[in-house]
């Protein structure tokens, strides 16, 4: 809700992080949806031909949760275990539609799987950045109880991406759930610090202070809006900008 005639600019962006959720790629059931897989490839694809650098988190919500998982009685970290591989899933499937698109792409996995991933590497991430791969961050952190929002903030960190792309299935941050609120009004930038005194159920807490202790901007935006990750590397007023 900030007043556009004293919003600073934004600016384009050389190298991003990009936050999918597992459930939009199973388009609201469990499993792959290939086409929303395929659009995401495509609007990938688009910004990595114009030189922009892009790695990516994937979580895993359309195999598994393992909040939902730990409800049913299931022990926390095996749950959470279960997730990881889901994200692993879906990092290979969404490098599969990637190289269709003529993108070369590298999977990187925090828990070891050496035939079907490289183990997380920071330095060699970059490096596959700088030759115009995309990276795919699986399997979360690799350690129980941090969510994959958390692992989006902290690869964006070590990599140096200049921003996080929070992709999602509404236009951005409001002020009440636009679902359920038809009044619900959404900010075009926010602090971290006032996210976090909100509530805002955008990121998860350790995501944001992670954010907002280093400085690292996070700006959420409709995924489902055809060429908005263009958009959004280039500056564009869409979605909710979030910084300190």
């Amino acid at each position: 809700m900030t007043d556009p005639d004293t919003a600073p600019d934004r600016k384009g962006y050389r190298r991003v992080l990009l936050k999918l959720g597992g459930e939009m790629f199973g388009g609201g059931r469990v499993g792959l949806d290939p086409d929303v897989v395929q659009m995401v490839a495509e609007q990938i694809a688009e910004v990595v031909s114009e030189g922009v650098q892009v790695a990516v988190v994937i979580g895993g919500g359309n195999f598994f949760r393992g909040a939902e998982l730990e409800e049913r009685g299931m022990e926390r970290a095996r749950s959470d275990y279960m997730g990881m591989l889901g994200t692993v899933m879906n990092s290979l499937a969404l490098q599969d539609f990637l190289q269709k698109q003529g993108i070369d792409t590298r999977v990187q996995t925090a828990i070891t799987m050496g035939q079907v991933a490289e183990p997380y590497l920071p330095l060699r991430a970059k490096r596959h950045l700088e030759k115009g791969r995309v990276v795919i961050f699986g399997a979360g952190m690799g350690m129980p109880y941090f969510s994959t929002d958390t692992t989006a903030a902290q690869r964006a960190l070590e990599i140096g991406a200049e921003v996080v792309l929070m992709a999602k299935a509404v236009d951005g941050v409001y002020n009440a759930d636009p679902r359920e609120d038809p009044d619900a009004t959404m900010f075009t930038e926010i602090t971290h610090r006032e996210a976090l005194e909100r509530g805002l159920k955008v990121a998860d807490a350790t995501a944001f202070s992670l954010c907002m202790d280093n400085q690292m901007p996070m700006l959420v935006f409709n995924l489902l809006t055809k060429g908005n990750i263009a958009r959004a590397v280039a500056g564009e007023e869409i979605g909710t900008l979030v910084r300190s």
